[in-house]
Parts: structure tokens; sequence; C-alpha cells
């Protein structure tokens, strides 16, 4: 057997393990219940590895969205989640929805993915293993604590970061560069 074949041979293996349902505005509906996402979904029909069918119209009362590249593509390739953590289907692209589920799938991923915006840093201080912060951000005084701070700091490009606390809170600077020359001096060490 030659390698090709061996790869074609894997491959085969793998896509019978791994199905991705893709949700589009044709087979999902998502509506608001209460403070919720719902979904009405037309899945595809398939064959348990018990012999059962299973697909076609489900509905869950209560969804989660999951971001699959969470810093390079905030809004596209997004996991539907269902009260199990089980995987329903992906959406590709928010943007393939229209109006007003466009503008409900925005604001629940902004909604769970909220970081807010440090534009000044009053102090950092070490103490035993943990980094104290004090800073501004979306225009209040905020203090948090960061446990290895090295690895807290997560670069999205040379100048945008992302700050996780020890609660798992995110904090974004948007540019470093950006900020006043003594909040740059505070967080040099670490860049």
């Amino acid at each position: 057997m030659t390698d090709t074949e061996k790869n074609k041979g894997d491959m085969a293996s793998l896509s019978d393990v791994i199905s991705i349902t893709y949700l589009t505005k044709e087979n999902a509906v998502f509506k608001h219940e209460g403070d919720f996402l719902s979904l009405d979904v037309t899945l595809p029909e398939t064959t348990s590895p018990s012999g059962e069918i299973e697909g076609g119209q489900k509905y869950y009362e209560r969804i989660y969205l999951h971001r699959s590249f969470p810093y390079d593509h905030p809004y596209k390739f997004i996991s539907v989640l269902d009260h199990d953590n089980v995987e329903i289907g992906l959406i590709s692209d928010i943007d393939d929805f229209d109006g007003e589920v466009h503008d409900m799938l925005k604001a629940e991923i902004d909604r769970k993915y909220y970081a807010p915006v440090i534009t000044k840093i009053l102090s950092v201080k070490e103490r035993y293993g943990y980094s104290y912060w004090e800073v501004i951000a979306d225009d209040l005084k905020v203090s948090f604590a960061v446990r290895d701070t090295y690895r807290s700091i997560i670069r999205v490009t040379q100048t945008h970061i992302f700050i996780k606390d020890s609660d798992a809170n995110r904090y974004e600077i948007k540019d470093t560069e950006a900020l006043d020359r003594k909040s740059y001096k505070k967080i040099e060490l670490y860049l």
C-alpha cells in the first residue's frame, strides 16, 4: 500500500468519526426565549453506532455560543452548544444571518466575551506569585489579581493584548503603544 492510499484510508476513517453540521439561515431559527437563546434546527439524518436514526427537526430550549478562534475570528466559526455542552453545529460566519438574528447572535457573543478596555494603568504590584493591578477600564477604576502574569497575557498582535485575571475575567489593551508613558512603563516588563 502506498502512502497516498494509506492517507486516503485515514481520511475516510476520520470523516466517519467527525461530522460537522453547519447552521445556516436555511436550517436554523434562533430566537430569544426570555433571557436565553433557543434554537429550532433541521439536522441531517444519520445513523448512530447503535443503528438508531438521528437527526430531523430538533428544538433546543437553551443554547450557548462559543468562539472557536476568539482572537483571530471573533464572529466566525461559532460553535453552538446545548445545555450539556454537546455541539449542535457550527455557524461559519454570523454575517450569513440577516438583520435581527445577526444582531441577536452578535450581542450574545459580545456579552459572553465582554472584556473591559484598559486605558490607563495606575499600579501593578507583585506579591507571592500574583500581580495586583489597579487600572482604569471602560472609564471605571478596577482592581484585579493575576496569577503567573507572563502566561496570563495573551498577545493578539504586537501591541494588542488581553490579560486574564485569576477569576478568568478578561481585560483588553487595544494598543499598548497608545498608553501614556507611565502606564506603559508599569507593564513593559511583562511585554
